[in-house]
């Protein structure tokens, strides 16, 4: 693995997907642990006014949270410790593990910037882990906007609209994929069964844990830590 090129290429782009980085057996272990938490219909952990202004269905868990070890060997990784350091530098610091779940039928997740670009020195890592293929019939794509992490806000406007220049990334199972926190992006409507994928966010040296609890979207500025809408964007 060239990770200084891995690193050149995520700073490029503002993401960088890497397939086959994790082995079947192992993903697939954490994506059956991953149903048996949920199921298939669990219930909105956010909101009805998060869900309906930022068109966004996603439910978290926390499983490292819960002292539940199996998905700690991601973190162990010495190629996904490495790169993270070639991105970050030194000191950097892990936040926290969080599986996404989407549901057959919802919305994905609209455009949105997980933290606020003011500061371009500030900002969180994605580490996104794919267990198990996302596909066009499946739905649930992730889409980014290449070098958005270089554009500062996320402009007002549609929610789930397209935008000239966006890449649809399919990933699958075992793949990796880095995203800047400041990129823009978003998530396709989930028509098969469920979706899932597990975040293993992390921070450059000097950077507030709490730097995720205030997110951009085309309609509005969300915190998570008090459930409201702190700024209205038209």
């Amino acid at each position: 693995m060239d990770i200084a090129q891995y690193a050149e290429q995520f700073w490029k782009d503002g993401y960088l997907v890497i397939e086959d980085f994790f082995e079947a057996a192992r993903i697939d272990h954490l994506n059956e642990m991953i149903l048996q938490h949920f199921g298939l219909t669990p219930n909105w952990e956010h909101s009805d006014e998060f869900i309906q202004k930022a068109a966004t269905e996603v439910i978290p868990w926390f499983p490292v949270r819960e002292e539940i070890q199996d998905f700690e060997f991601i973190e162990k990784t010495v190629d996904f410790d490495q790169l993270t350091q070639a991105i970050l530098g030194e000191e950097w610091q892990g936040l926290y593990c969080m599986v996404m779940f989407s549901k057959q039928g919802t919305k994905g997740q609209a455009w949105h910037q997980d933290c606020p670009p003011e500061n371009t020195q500030q900002f969180n890592l994605n580490r996104l882990v794919y267990t198990h293929d996302i596909t066009p019939k499946l739905g649930g794509q992730t889409i980014v906007y290449p070098g958005s992490h270089k554009m500062g806000e996320l402009p007002a406007g549609l929610p789930h609209e397209d935008l000239e220049n966006q890449v649809v990334l399919t990933p699958k199972k075992g793949t990796i994929v880095f995203l800047h926190g400041h990129t823009w992006h978003r998530v396709l409507p989930i028509k098969g069964t469920y979706r899932v994928s597990t975040n293993y966010r992390a921070v450059p040296k000097n950077t507030p844990e709490d730097i995720t609890d205030i997110a951009v979207y085309r309609n509005m500025r969300y915190r998570f830590s008090t459930s409201e809408v702190i700024e209205e964007r038209v």
